[in-house]
């Protein structure tokens, strides 16, 4: 099956001012980040704050050009599309907001912010946008008596999905969702990620599903990417990465995470996220990866393939033969340390 995005090596660089009589600095938000996600599937990107998870939800999303990196999406080049082929894969591809409360017009009715897609891009008379607009409020557990209803008179859940129902009115291929369930409680985010759950069955959708919170990766998800300071630290299916995860700091989000890292060995990281503007000229993890040693402050390693995923790590072979040991914050932390 072909799938519906498929991005290979996407970069973001923004060029940061610094003052009048200095050259501009370059920021690197994301630093070539390749994956492909098949119709029904789920890849979630997961990773501290700053890591460049929203960046590449953008550029998927068409909101940014990316800097270099090829972007397919539907089987079109979705960097430099054919004529006439933009607005359809603007189409093709929604995204669903963190924001529930923000992300509807106070000023509009329900039914109005439903039909406004169609609206734009159809050709359907009202009668048939407002049918459309009722079956999709049904389709995400909502009445149809909701649609003469304002947002304020709605719950956080409640916006949620209508914010899902409005992305799906076009019938797009990729569903973006940037963090949907974080601004709701706790309660209520069952009930949304698993109306996300059952939505791919009935139209097929892939979901681009970013996310901070890996007890909520691990119940949608299909494939994981784990990202730090711009790069790919580990990229695979979700069963591999939470069952024996072969890169330090995926290691250290999955024991930071309750119930889901509750076999995993406690890392706790030292220091604050480097700075973008001049990472770590080796590996960018090294100034908190607690089994770094002189190798990896020298040589940033590249990701390479390894029990079925990717990950960038010098010794990822020794984690996978023999586990995480202690870490002691020397060079003999490394099960390959003699």
């Amino acid at each position: 099956m072909n799938p519906v995005v498929e991005a290979r090596d996407l970069r973001q660089v923004y060029r940061i001012r610094r003052g009048m009589f200095q050259p501009p600095a370059h920021l690197q938000a994301v630093g070539g980040v390749s994956f492909a996600i098949a119709p029904g599937r789920t890849l979630a990107v997961v990773g501290e704050s700053g890591c460049g998870k929203s960046t590449l939800a953008r550029m998927v999303a068409l909101i940014e050009q990316p800097t270099a990196g090829s972007l397919v999406l539907d089987g079109v080049d979705a960097v430099r599309p054919p004529a006439g082929e933009r607005r359809r894969l603007r189409q093709a591809v929604q995204l669903v907001f963190q924001n529930p409360y923000a992300s509807l017009n106070p000023r509009k009715k329900i039914g109005a912010v439903l039909e406004a897609p169609l609206a734009i891009n159809t050709d359907l008379p009202a009668a048939q946008r407002a049918e459309r607009a009722r079956e999709m409020l049904a389709q995400v557990g909502l009445r149809p008596e909701h649609a003469n209803r304002y947002p304020h008179m709605f719950s956080g859940g409640q916006r949620q999905r209508i914010a899902i129902a409005r992305a799906l009115m076009l019938q797009p291929k990729l569903l973006v969702a940037d963090e949907p369930v974080s601004a709701l409680d706790v309660s209520i985010q069952a009930q949304v990620l698993n109306l996300l759950a059952e939505l791919p069955a009935t139209y097929q959708l892939a979901y681009l599903f970013i996310s901070h919170d890996l007890a909520v990766v691990r119940h949608i998800a299909h494939d994981v990417l784990v990202m730090y300071l711009g790069l790919v630290m580990e990229q695979g299916p979700r069963e591999r990465i939470f069952a024996q995860p072969l890169h330090p700091y995926t290691q250290a989000l999955l024991a930071s995470t309750p119930g889901v890292g509750s076999r995993q060995r406690r890392i706790v990281l030292q220091g604050e996220l480097p700075s973008p503007l001049a990472p770590p000229a080796g590996c960018v993890f090294s100034t908190r990866c607690p089994y770094a040693v002189e190798r990896c402050r020298a040589e940033r390693p590249a990701a390479r393939r390894i029990d079925e995923r990717l990950v960038a790590c010098h010794f990822a072979d020794d984690f996978l033969r023999s586990g995480f040991p202690e870490a002691r914050g020397s060079d003999n932390a490394h099960p390959s340390a003699a």
